[in-house]
Parts: structure tokens; C-alpha cells; sequence
């Protein structure tokens, strides 16, 4: 990182803070030799069911292996169709195609960037097998009026962006049948490399699940099913055991930083040109991505990326466009809303650590650009 850089992100700074706490954590796994699941793995799976108000958590791989988990536990395959958000990261929908199921898309909302309940009616049919409402970006999706929509047919929580976020006072991942988690390293709680979650309140899905993510056995070398290698490491569930606590306090600081932001966009009149991104009533956002909306959105990057500042877009092509899910028959103008966010979209530096001063600077760089300053 050259010298005076902002990043969009960085873990960094965050070490300081956890070095001794994941140290320790990590000498306990060393000094018991139990590598693969174990009293860590069970350790870290009861207290984020505790954190999450859920009853039961599941430890597994990844966030995409917990998807694919969740989807083979509900019995997804060749046939069914499972309706999702076609603007959100690839293994949405990607596990979906993995069981030889079919990915239905839903236009988004523009609002917040997850699925359009609105619209939920048009893709419904007796082949669904499962809807995936994905809390894009840290703000949970409308699950009530998802709920409402589709009364009878099971919820599986995207929920890799969005751990600590709230609708209407419930945490995400305990809200439909199953919630999905990522640890990736990046993410508001992440590992020292890929892990994963899903969450439930049913004692038979649970139960699935332990069993899925070691190849369908219980007991040893019996399997009642065809599952997969899911496990989570106990190397990763230390970690995570360690980084837990500091989670609240960690997304008290983005929210912090987006209310800063908020202030200075308005500060530099920047108004009608930068789309914020809406805090939507009775969801307590989380920030994972701090996601604006700006025209000539390319050239801002370019502009910003010369003065050493970090962004990404999320995402640039929505998946109905994707050449892998041509055999779908989408094709341009299928979902707008996605398309146009697609072209707007650009994630500013947002993390916990980010300085008052960088913000600052991103914000007039912003504003230089669309000659404000």
C-alpha cells in the first residue's frame, strides 16, 4: 500500500486489537492437537447460536458450502426451482445449479438492492423448493413481506454479509428455516481464512446438517445420505471464538463511519449527484459494503484509484447476465433494477478502523471529481 493510500479494507489495523485473544485461542488448538471439528468447532457453534438467538448452529466450510449445505438439507435437486436475487455474489445461485436445481431470479428493489417481494408472485411455481432472500451489503432483506408472498415455502437466509443485522428486532439467520453465514476474512466477523455457518431453530434440519458436512455419517463409516467434506476447521472456530465478542463494537464503528459519511456528503452538496445508501426502518444496517450509487462510475473509480483511494464495484454483472446461466434465457432488460445498479454501484472504504480524516478525504476526492470542490 503505497503512502498515504486509503484502502477499501484491510485487517491491518484490526490485528492490534485481537493479536492476544486469537493467539491464545489458537495455542489451545495446538496444545490439544484436534484440528477437524471437535470441542473448538462445538465451543464457537454454541456461542454464536447464543449471539444469533437461534438454537442451533451448524459450523461448516464456507459460506458457499453452508449454502449448499442448507439447499441439500431441504432436499433441493433436478427438478425444483429456487427463487434468489440475480444482483448478489455467484454462489447464491451457483449451489443452486450445483444440485442441478434452477436459479429463478427476482428483479431488487432499489431501495436497499435485495429481492423486490413485489415481484415474488411472478416467479412462483409449484416447482419452487426454496426461496433465498440475500441481506445484501448488511441491511436485512423485507423477510415478512417475502413471508407473506410465499407463506409455505422455506426461507434460506443469505446471510454472509450481514451477521449482527437486524429486522424488526430479530437478528438475521434465525428468520426462515435455515441462515447461511461466511467467515471469509474479509466479512464484519472473518476467519484466518474460508469458514462458514448455517443456523436453524429445527432439531431435524440441525441434525441433517452435522451429518451432511461429514459425508452424510453417524456413526463412524454408516451414511444415511450423500453428503460433503463441510467441515469447519478448529483453527478457524478459535478465531472466530475470539473475534465473537469485539463483533458488536466492530459494527457500532461502521455505523459510525456511515453516519460520518452521511454528514459529510451533505456537507459538500454532493446530494444529487451521490446516491447514499437508505437505512431502511426497523433494519439495523451493518455496513458490511458501504455501496453509493454515482453517474460516469467508472471514471469516478479511475479518478479516485489515482489518488491512492480504494473502492470495488459490487457487482458488475447481475448473474441473469452471467454466460454460465445463459441457459436460463435471460437476457438484457430481463431485470432492470439489477442492470442499473450493475452500472451505479461503487463501494467506498467503510471498515471499523477507518480514520475520520480518510473519510474526509474520500469525500472531497468525490466531490473534486464532480467539480464541487
Amino acid at each position: 500500500m503505497s503512502q498515504g493510500a486509503i484502502p477499501l479494507f484491510t485487517l491491518a489495523r484490526q490485528w492490534p486489537t485481537v493479536e492476544q485473544d486469537v493467539r491464545q485461542a489458537l495455542e489451545r488448538v495446538f496444545a490439544t492437537q484436534q484440528f477437524i471439528l471437535g470441542p473448538e468447532v462445538e465451543a464457537f457453534e454454541r456461542e454464536v447460536a447464543a449471539f444469533l438467538g437461534v438454537r442451533f448452529a451448524v459450523g461448516v466450510s464456507s459460506g458457499t458450502d453452508a449454502l449448499l449445505a442448507a439447499l441439500m438439507a431441504l432436499g433441493v435437486g433436478p427438478g425444483d426451482e429456487v427463487i434468489t436475487s440475480p444482483f448478489t455474489f455467484f454462489a447464491t445461485a451457483g449451489t443452486v445449479a450445483r444440485l442441478g436445481a434452477r436459479p429463478v431470479f427476482v428483479d431488487i428493489a432499489p431501495e436497499d438492492f435485495n429481492l423486490d417481494p413485489r415481484q415474488l408472485h411472478q416467479a412462483l411455481t409449484q416447482k419452487t423448493k426454496a426461496i433465498i432472500p440475500v441481506h445484501l451489503f448488511g441491511q436485512a432483506a423485507d423477510v415478512d413481506a417475502i413471508l407473506q408472498a410465499a407463506p409455505h415455502v422455506p426461507l434460506v437466509e443469505d446471510c454472509a454479509q450481514a451477521i449482527g443485522s437486524s429486522y424488526r428486532g430479530r437478528l438475521v439467520g434465525g428468520l426462515g428455516r435455515l441462515g447461511c453465514f461466511s467467515f471469509f476474512p474479509t466479512k464484519n466477523l472473518g476467519a484466518f481464512g474460508d469458514g462458514g455457518l448455517v443456523t436453524t431453530n429445527d432439531e431435524t434440519l440441525a441434525q441433517l446438517l452435522v451429518d451432511l458436512r461429514v459425508h452424510g455419517m453417524r456413526p463412524r463409516y454408516i451414511h444415511h445420505t450423500v453428503g460433503g467434506n463441510f467441515r469447519l476447521d478448529a483453527l478457524q472456530a478459535a478465531v472466530l471464538r475470539a473475534k465473537l465478542p469485539y463483533l458488536p463494537q466492530w459494527n457500532q464503528a461502521r455505523r459510525e463511519n456511515a453516519r460520518r459519511y452521511r454528514e459529510l456528503f451533505a456537507a459538500a452538496g454532493l446530494s444529487e449527484l451521490v446516491q447514499l445508501p437508505q437505512e431502511l426502518p426497523e433494519r439495523l444496517h451493518t455496513y458490511h459494503q458501504y455501496v453509493v450509487r454515482v453517474p460516469r462510475r467508472d471514471e469516478l473509480r479511475a479518478f479516485l484509484a489515482e489518488r491512492g483511494i480504494g473502492t470495488e464495484v459490487y457487482y458488475p454483472i447481475p448473474l441473469h447476465l452471467q454466460q454460465c446461466f445463459a441457459y436460463l434465457g435471460y437476457g438484457p432488460g430481463s431485470f432492470p433494477q439489477a442492470e442499473r445498479a450493475s452500472q451505479e454501484v461503487l463501494a467506498l472504504p467503510i471498515f471499523p478502523e477507518l480514520l475520520p480524516a480518510e473519510q474526509e478525504r474520500v469525500v472531497e476526492a468525490i466531490a473534486q471529481f464532480f467539480g464541487k470542490g
